[in-house]
C-alpha cells in the first residue's frame, strides 16, 4: 500500500484548503484511511478517519465543525480528501495520510501505513 499526499501549502487564517491522499496498491485490505497532524514540537494527533467503504467517519472533537473527510475510487486507486475550512494559525502542522487494516487503531493514534506528510502553514 502506498499513500501519497500532494498539496499542502501556505494559507491565510480563515481560508480553506483541501488535502488529498492518493492510495494505491492493495487497497482492498484497508479498513480505515485518515489524516493526522503534527504541529511543531508536539505529538501526532488524529484529525479524521473514514471507513474503507466511505460510510463511517470520525473526527477530532475540536475540528469536526470545520473539517470534512471524503473518499472516492477510480480504477485501482482510492483518493481521500480532507476539506479544511476557516483554518487557524495553530493548525500549522505537517499533515499525514495514514491507513489501517484493522478496526479501532487509528483513533488510538496507530496505523499500518503512512504517507510522508505535507506541510500546511496558516499565517495570521
Amino acid at each position: 500500500v502506498q499513500l501519497v499526499e500532494p498539496g499542502g501549502g501556505l494559507v491565510h487564517a480563515g481560508d480553506s484548503l483541501i488535502l488529498s491522499c492518493v492510495v494505491s496498491g492493495r487497497t482492498l485490505i484497508l479498513y480505515t484511511i485518515g489524516w493526522f497532524l503534527q504541529a511543531p514540537g508536539k505529538g501526532r494527533e488524529l484529525v479524521a478517519v473514514i471507513s474503507s467503504g466511505g460510510g463511517t467517519t470520525r473526527y477530532a472533537d475540536s475540528l469536526k465543525c470545520r473539517f470534512t473527510i471524503s473518499s472516492s475510487r477510480e480504477n485501482a486507486k482510492k483518493t481521500v480528501n480532507l476539506q479544511m475550512n476557516s483554518l487557524k494559525p495553530e493548525e500549522t502542522a505537517v499533515y499525514y495520510c495514514a491507513a489501517a487494516t484493522v478496526m479501532g487503531i487509528m483513533p488510538l493514534g496507530g496505523a499500518d501505513y503512512w504517507g510522508r506528510g505535507t506541510q500546511v502553514t496558516v499565517y495570521s
